[in-house]
């Protein structure tokens, strides 16, 4: 199988990692010396494990919708690549279901004691799904499923990969240039309405991301928190 990237803009530092690697570790490990726009992807067949470095210019609290946009990147992706109509959405924060099936997620860590209200030196997106289930037979866990059973059976792992971070360069340009308010449009519209949102209006915070659930008079609000 081939497990050499397409050809990626000029922001990214690809840098392949074998099977057995955790990509947002070695990325979170690497960020300081290596800087933004490192790549870092797991060259395993039965996953998609892929980590950018991103060094924002705003509060750690102001960049955390970054896990938004590299949901939806992902997501995008997904629609691109995969069979016509099939439905790709979000469970909040951002786990990634594929025809009613959870596949994975995408994850956001920090530079470790960063606080919300500092600029951190550098921030990490990533994202885990399964490619293969090595650990059921296919149907046996209905909230369960990997792409090689919904249709991407053909899809290479690297195209995959350098879909994503095309569609994350975008998003992430898109939010910079035109707001808050695309991003959380899309993210919105892709979001399940899970039996705990049910009967409230949905919003997301401009300021850090957070989901805002207004209920006969009483808000809720579900933060988007880093992973480490």
């Amino acid at each position: 199988m081939d497990q050499v990237l397409p050809p990626l803009p000029s922001v990214f530092s690809p840098l392949p990692l074998p099977a057995g690697q955790d990509a947002l570790a070695r990325a979170m490990a690497l960020a300081a010396s290596h800087g933004a726009g490192t790549l870092l992807w797991v060259t395993d067949p039965r996953a998609v494990n892929v980590a950018v470095v991103l060094e924002p210019e705003q509060t750690l609290d102001a960049a955390r919708p970054a896990l938004l946009v590299a949901a939806n990147a992902m997501a995008d992706a997904l629609d691109v690549l995969g069979p016509p109509e099939l439905p790709v959405t979000l469970r909040w924060p951002a786990t990634l279901v594929v025809n009613d099936g959870v596949v994975g997620e995408a994850v956001l860590a920090a530079a470790p004691g960063a606080a919300g209200d500092a600029v951190p030196d550098w921030i990490v997106v990533a994202i885990r799904l399964r490619f293969r289930d090595d650990l059921a037979e296919p149907g046996l866990l209905p909230g369960r499923t990997a792409l090689f059973e919904e249709g991407f059976a053909d899809v290479p792992l690297p195209e995959l990969v350098a879909t994503w971070a095309r569609h994350l360069m975008a998003g992430l340009a898109e939010w910079r240039q035109d707001g808050f308010r695309r991003l959380s449009d899309k993210t919105l519209a892709r979001l399940e309405t899970e039996d705990w949102m049910r009967g409230a209006r949905r919003g997301l915070d401009p300021a850090t991301g957070a989901l805002v659930l207004e209920r006969d008079g009483t808000r809720a609000r579900y933060p988007l928190e880093a992973t480490a």
